[in-house]
Formats: C-alpha cells, structure tokens, sequence
C-alpha cells in the first residue's frame, strides 16, 4: 500500500499565491500591519493613509508606540505577549491616533509567526460603526425620554385644567371686587404660563395635535422676516434666501412658525453682542449613503428650511444633548430648556428629520428637513376671529366622560353654568350606563 503525499505548491504555484496576497494586501480597506516582536513595523498596507492619515513608507521601521493611544499601549503589548505564547489569531480592540490629531478605534485581528518571528494584524476602522451605535442609544433614549415627558405632561395637564377652570368661574364671581379679581386673575395668567410649558413637553414627546396641511416654505419664511426683526432687535439684521422653485411640504403651518420663532429667540441667545440671523428653504434629497449614516432617517425628498446665526456655537458634547427637554447652558430663570426638545418633538411627528451643524465661535446652523407633498395647497389657516361662540343650553343634555376628578368636577360645573343638564362618568363601562339610565 503505497503512502500519498500532499502535493507541495511548486514555484509558479508559489508566485500565484503570492500575487494574491499582495492584490489583497494592496486593496484592502482594512489596516494590515506586519509587526517583529519587538513592535516595528515591517510592512504596512496602502489603506494606512485613509485609515490613520500616514503613507506606508512613513510608518514602516518605526515602532507602534509612535502611532499608538498612550492610553492603550500596556494592553496592546499584553495582546502581543500572549500572542507569542499561544501561538494563535487573538482578537482584540484599540486606538491610534490620526494625524489630524483624532482617535481612531480600530478591531483587531492578530496572529504570531514562529519561523517568520512576526506579527500578523488585521484591523478594522470602528469610528462609523461606534458612530451609529451611539445614535441609535441617543434615539433609543429620546423616545424613553419622550414617553415619560409625555406622561408628565399629561398629569400636569390635568391640573392645570382644575386651575384654570376654576379661576375662570371665581373671575364671575369676584368681577366687582377689586380685591379678589386681580388675585384671580394673577393666578389665570400662571395657570396659562404652566399650559405653554404642557404643550412644549407634549410637542417633544410627539403627542401635540398637529393640522398638518399641504404649504409654501417661501411664503411662510417671507411672512415671518419683519416679526423677526422686530422682535430680535435692531443689533440682528435678518435675511433670508428662498429657493426659486420649493417643493410643497406637508406640516402644520402654526407649529411651524412656532418652530422658527423658537430658534430665531435661541440664536438671539447667542449673539448677545449683536449678529446675523440667515433663513433659507432649500429642496433637499436624502440618500441612502445619508439614511446609513442617521439612523433615524428614511431616504427621499425633503422641504427644507434652514436656520443659521453667527453666534457663539456650540460644543459637541452641547450639541449631542441639545435636544433633550430641561437641558440648557442658559443662566437661572433665563429659559425652560423645552425650546430645542419642542422643535425637536415637531420635526419627528410631522416625520421629518432635524440635524444641527456648529462649531464653537462660528455659529449654528439648524436644518429642518419636512415630508415633501405632491401638490401645493392654499388652504386657509383658521384665525382666532373664526371662533365660534359657545353656545348656552336650551334644555339639552351632556354626557362629561373623565377620569380625571377633578377636571370632570370643572367641566361639570362650567356646563352646569350655562344651563345644560349634565352627566358624568369616570370611564367607558360607567358611562354606558348612564346612557342607559340618564335619571339623575
């Protein structure tokens, strides 16, 4: 019985082999390093240039010390050592530094060579991927942010309903008393304040009623430029850009507004000392390398507009957590941290994306990027003068169905004094039977 033997590549095998693995070494968009156990590096792959900014020829002969983190050198050598003792491909992670001056985190994949007495490393750039993981826990962290804001808001609300409606009925009351009207009415215009704050917390948590409408972004920046300027004062001159053709966009125009004017206030915030305040709307496409990169955003056509002050700027570690409600780098008492988080709740109900660009000391820019519409409407905005007048009752009956005591007691007594008969119930089941048996 005769013994097989594998065959041994011969030399034109060997070339073969060799011409691939220096096709892969020379494409790769990964980090080859080839390393003696010493840390000096033999060879180095072309990639080295995009991934940490130097050419091969700059770091081949030098040690890894030189372009390693500090902070990662003792454990980087450990991984080495333990390497050279097990004989076996390791993975494990660390830093270089770029030459900008950037960290750079990188995946490792190595292996030590007994005959060629080398290290062989793989590495693998991380900063997209440690990127969008970090996007992902922030929008992870909004939207529980969101859902506890918005159960706050609602409570609050429902307090706020008793206060209100209850100075609504003392003001009757106490209409001839000098003493007692203003009290009330000091305590109208609080109640009022505390609702302003309920409606920027519901807006972040996206639970705001929206009349989302098809509109014009042009007209809407045009109409609001002389507000703006009026109200941000003469040291902020106000300009606008709109783009010659807008696509439509499909938002509620008054939250919109409202949006604007929040981050006109903000970029006055910043320019204490006087500035310029840009508005422009833009047609803006979303791609899907974009989408990729924000996690949140689903490719396609955008109205936009644009918000853009030349102020102080922000930080990064600011602009990371400006959206989140009660967060503000303003003094005591000089905001309620909700400006941002609102603009923010509305963008994201109307399905839209937002996204913040500044740079300390050279201002902030703001892009809004709303759901284009298929056509433009001209439908009318409803004013305060198409109010319609509450009706007094004529013998009718309501059924008050609330959970809530005492905004059910309120609603009650403020029906109850325009003559209605009413019922109440605290929910559902409790209400059917009223119905079934309205006898007081």
């Amino acid at each position: 019985m005769s013994e097989q033997r594998a065959e041994l590549p011969d030399d034109r095998g060997l070339q073969a082999i060799h011409s691939v693995n220096q096709r892969i070494f020379e494409t790769s968009l990964d980090l080859i390093l080839i390393v003696d156990r010493q840390g000096t590096f033999i060879r180095v792959s072309p990639s080295a240039a995009v991934i940490l900014g130097y050419r091969p020829d700059e770091m081949v002969g030098h040690s890894a010390t030189e372009f390693l983190y500090p902070d990662d050198l003792d454990s980087t050598r450990n991984e080495m050592r333990l390497a050279r003792r097990g004989r076996q491909m390791r993975n494990f992670a660390c830093r270089y530094v770029h030459r900008d001056g950037r960290i750079v985190p990188l995946t490792w994949t190595g292996v030590w060579s007994e005959p060629d007495q080398q290290h062989f490393f793989i590495g693998r750039d991380m900063t997209e991927h440690i990127k969008l993981e970090r996007q992902l826990r922030q929008a992870q962290k909004m939207e529980a942010i969101g859902q506890l804001t918005g159960g706050i808001a609602h409570d609050f609300n429902n307090i706020l309903t008793v206060i209100i409606g209850t100075a609504e009925l003392l003001s009757a009351d106490v209409a001839n008393d000098a003493q007692l009207l203003p009290m009330v009415k000091a305590i109208d215009e609080a109640a009022a304040r505390g609702a302003q704050l309920t409606q920027r917390m519901l807006s972040f948590a996206r639970k705001q009623p929206l009349q989302a409408r098809v509109i014009d972004l042009n007209e809407i920046v045009i109409r609001m430029t002389s507000m703006l300027q009026r109200t941000l004062g003469e040291d902020i001159a106000v300009a606008t850009a709109v783009t010659a053709d807008p696509w439509p966009a499909f938002v509620d125009a008054s939250q919109l507004e409202d949006v604007i004017l929040n981050l006109a206030v903000n970029a006055r915030d910043a320019m204490p000392n006087g500035g310029r305040l840009l508005i422009e709307t833009a047609n803006t496409h979303l791609d899907e390398q974009y989408a990729l990169q924000n996690v949140e955003v689903a490719p396609g056509d955008y109205a936009t507009v644009i918000v853009t002050d030349s102020g102080s700027g922000m930080s990064a570690d600011v602009m990371e957590h400006a959206f989140e409600p009660f967060f503000t780098t303003k003094d005591v008492g000089r905001g309620t941290g909700l400006g941002l988080s609102m603009v923010y709740g509305f963008v994201k109900q109307s399905h839209g994306h937002v996204k913040i660009y500044s740079e300390l000391g050279h201002g902030t820019s703001v892009r809004l990027y709303l759901p284009k519409a298929g056509g433009l409407a001209t439908a009318p905005t409803r004013t305060a003068a198409d109010a319609i007048a509450v009706p007094r009752s004529s013998g009718e009956t309501i059924l008050v169905v609330e959970d809530d005591a005492g905004a059910r007691t309120v609603a009650v007594t403020i029906l109850e004094s325009l003559g209605y008969h009413v019922l109440e119930a605290e929910d559902g089941k409790s209400a059917l039977a009223a119905l079934e048996d309205p006898a007081p």
